[in-house]
């Protein structure tokens, strides 16, 4: 659990986090969740990946939850500002309320959510003060295509993008034909949300395949492991599987340990193909 990815500013970022969309939202589980965070924190996963539009900030505050008493210099903590508050006054204030939320000072990675109506030259002016006042340690962006990236960066400090984290899957790979090369370019990795397909029926026909099914069964995991560990496989990429069951964290952490031989890559890259032209960009 020790893999990471260096960033352009030196840092280090874990390739292995915790996803939270939809969690803190149910009560009557509410002690599974936190269990499910804090298995994963003992397990040797340090980042947690949430947005104040989760709940409208209840995961923010499940995570504050789970984190308490536990060092805050060995966790890495990401929250989104929505579109409609990343400008004026209004990133600020929705930056203080997720710190609130998640009961710490500082965020190591802040992302703006998607575009919105500000313009990139505002919004990364208000995230570099945040960076100034010891609020974020860095900040990136979330569900920016190629054209958005290039954009960001021809503004003053756009540059100092961290990260980008979108939708990537095996079963979504669009990004491979022309934003994952842009990015690896600039040296900018990708944060994969819903790596195993979490979202729409898509993983059903990735778990009934029988090249995945064969693949999985060679080397003992089970074929969600096996999309966790073809996405992790992929250069310059880490992975925010959401992390709601204590079980499903353990078998993350393990596949994440797994390397397969290039003929089994090779088997499922074929099965799933990416796309040979340029495609819109998937969200969720």
């Amino acid at each position: 659990m020790n893999r990471t990815i260096r960033l352009n500013d030196g840092s280090d970022l874990p390739v292995l986090g915790m996803g939270t969309w939809f969690m803190g939202e149910n009560k009557s589980i509410r002690a599974e969740e936190i269990n499910a965070l804090r298995t994963g924190i003992r397990k040797g996963i340090r980042l947690i990946d949430t947005a104040e539009m989760y709940g409208s900030g209840l995961s923010e505050e499940l995570i504050g939850e789970a984190i308490k008493g536990i060092d805050r210099e060995s966790l890495y903590l990401v929250s989104k500002v929505l579109p409609s508050n990343a400008g004026g006054s209004s990133l600020e204030r929705s930056l203080d309320a997720s710190l609130k939320r998640l009961g710490t000072d500082h965020l190591d990675l802040y992302l703006y959510h998607w575009r919105g109506s500000y313009p990139l030259e505002e919004t990364v002016a208000k995230m570099e003060d945040m960076v100034r006042k010891g609020k974020i340690k860095r900040w990136g962006v979330s569900n920016f295509d190629t054209d958005d990236m290039e954009e960001l960066l021809a503004v003053p400090n756009g540059s100092h993008c961290a990260v980008n984290q979108v939708l990537y899957h095996l079963g979504s790979r669009g990004i491979e034909f022309e934003l994952l090369p842009f990015l690896r370019e600039k040296n900018i990795p990708v944060m994969a949300y819903c790596p195993l397909a979490q979202a729409g029926m898509l993983q059903r026909k990735l778990l009934s395949d029988p090249t995945l099914q064969n693949v999985a069964g060679k080397y003992g995991v089970t074929v969600m492991q096996l999309l966790l560990i073809f996405v992790l496989h992929t250069d310059h990429v880490c992975a925010i599987p959401k992390s709601g069951k204590a079980e499903h964290v353990k078998l993350n952490v393990q596949a994440a340990e797994i390397q397969l031989e290039d003929e089994d890559y090779r088997k499922i890259s074929d099965a799933f193909p990416a796309p040979t032209h340029k495609t819109y960009l998937d969200i969720v």
